[in-house]
């Protein structure tokens, strides 16, 4: 390993155990295909494709060209005023891939981004429509929608804000989260059980008033916090009622686009088209940092008024739009469309969940969950939360060369969307053999 202790030392990583990490680091050097290699030489399969990013594999040749290409054309543009060639094609291409209705992209650089972004729209909107009491935000309990103040304030999984309680927006309520190990267990696909907690929506409608809330935002399958599929019927209740009140619904698609589920959205696979769509990842197949928040031309329009040389929108990044980026996602988009990717992904499903669902019954399992090609096994923990689904994040690193994502207790999968099946069944068996083992 060429990596010094002391230069180890200066590292602070998100979300993670660093102390636990430095005591036995896990570095990785290179990566190509659905591989990486280690810092000590060896070949891990990656189970988990990057981090819900890398869909098409590591090191993809199209696009590694596409960015060396614009890289050494134009390797930055300022995007106050001004715009760039592969930003203007990438949100065409993106709008003429999103549900119908959505004509406009707004670039920024992260699905935290995103979301902050995208709230800002909704706010924004029913201020310039003269409906500024609408400021109520409405998230859900388990919602994962990033690290900034607004993503967190709107997230519901309480590590995350509990440090920062005091300084998260005012006017947010949760929707209750839909998981139920009583009513859902092991359930493959949508659960049956659950439309109901929709009419969470609806209570808080009566309770301030549905004229004071301008945004709802979900995930359409909540990932982070464990892989929860929505109830069947679920999704499109809250369509219902956002329609009625005149919410505007936000889709936090961050980790269910390009692919995940087997469609370009959730919304096209739900049939449930939001208002506002938020993305990343796989927008760039993780090769450069990028977001975008779709939305619905209506939306944007509203914005379009007052003097033409105005600023109509006062917000935006350094980066919104960078050029290499956007020449990432270009590629990327058109390997989606050259290799089939999203059909690849579909044609996986029946396999993934056959082989997530084997470990029903296993004594340390005490459920599993999966929707298109994202996948849990919730752990019984032991004496201390969240240590054994590290332990075995850490074995499956050591002992069988596999990367797979523990949150908590509850082991996650996210293969990629051209994966083989004989790949897929050997991560199985190298979880089955390391739970096994496992204390």
């Amino acid at each position: 390993m060429t990596t010094h202790s002391q230069d180890l030392d200066s590292l602070w990583l998100p979300f993670s155990a660093n102390r636990d990490f430095k005591a036995n680091p896990r570095i990785i050097t290179s990566a190509q295909g659905h591989h990486y290699t280690t810092a000590d030489g060896r070949r891990l399969y990656d189970a988990f494709s990057g981090l819900w990013t890398s869909g098409l594999g590591h090191g993809h040749p199209a696009i590694v060209e596409a960015v060396q290409k614009q890289v050494a054309k134009l390797d930055f543009a300022m995007s106050f005023q001004m715009s760039n060639e592969r930003a203007i094609e990438l949100a065409a291409r993106l709008t003429q891939i999103s549900p119908p209705g959505f004509s406009q992209c707004f670039f920024t650089n992260s699905g935290s981004e995103s979301v902050d972004t995208a709230l800002k729209i909704a706010l924004a909107y029913h201020r310039i429509g003269n409906e500024a009491q609408r400021t109520r935000l409405i998230g859900r309990e388990r919602g994962y929608h990033g690290v900034n103040f607004g993503g967190i304030s709107v997230g519901g999984i309480a590590p995350n804000r509990k440090m920062f309680s005091a300084n998260l927006l005012p006017g947010v309520d949760h929707l209750s989260h839909t998981h139920s190990l009583e009513h859902n267990a092991y359930s493959k696909g949508q659960p049956a059980w659950g439309k109901h907690l929709a009419e969470d929506l609806e209570k808080l409608t009566q309770l301030h008033d549905g004229s004071t809330i301008a945004a709802v935002i979900v995930e359409p399958v909540a990932g982070s916090t464990g892989i929860l599929p929505p109830p069947v019927g679920y999704l499109e209740r809250l369509r219902e009622i956002c329609d009625t009140h005149g919410i505007l619904l936000i889709f936090d698609e961050v980790i269910t686009g390009f692919g995940r589920l087997g469609d370009a959205f959730a919304a096209t696979r739900f049939n449930v088209i939001p208002d506002i769509i938020t993305t990343a990842k796989g927008l760039t197949n993780g090769v450069i940092p990028m977001g975008a928040v779709l939305v619905r031309n209506e939306i944007y329009q509203r914005f379009m008024q007052g003097p033409p040389q105005a600023i109509e929108f006062l917000h935006g990044y350094t980066y919104s739009g960078h050029p290499v980026a956007a020449a990432a996602g270009v590629a990327t988009l058109d390997t989606y469309q050259s290799e089939g990717t999203f059909a690849q992904a579909r044609e996986l499903e029946p396999l993934f969940e056959q082989l997530l669902h084997s470990f029903k019954g296993h004594p340390k399992v005490v459920d599993v969950r999966n929707l298109g090609l994202m996948g849990a096994i919730e752990l019984t923990p032991n004496s201390t939360p969240g240590a054994r689904g590290l332990d075995i994040h850490k074995r499956c690193f050591w002992d069988e060369n596999l990367v797979i994502r523990n949150g908590m207790d509850t082991l996650q999968f996210s293969p990629f969307l051209n994966s083989r099946e004989t790949d897929l069944e050997a991560t199985f068996e190298s979880v089955r053999r390391v739970l096994d083992k496992a204390e």
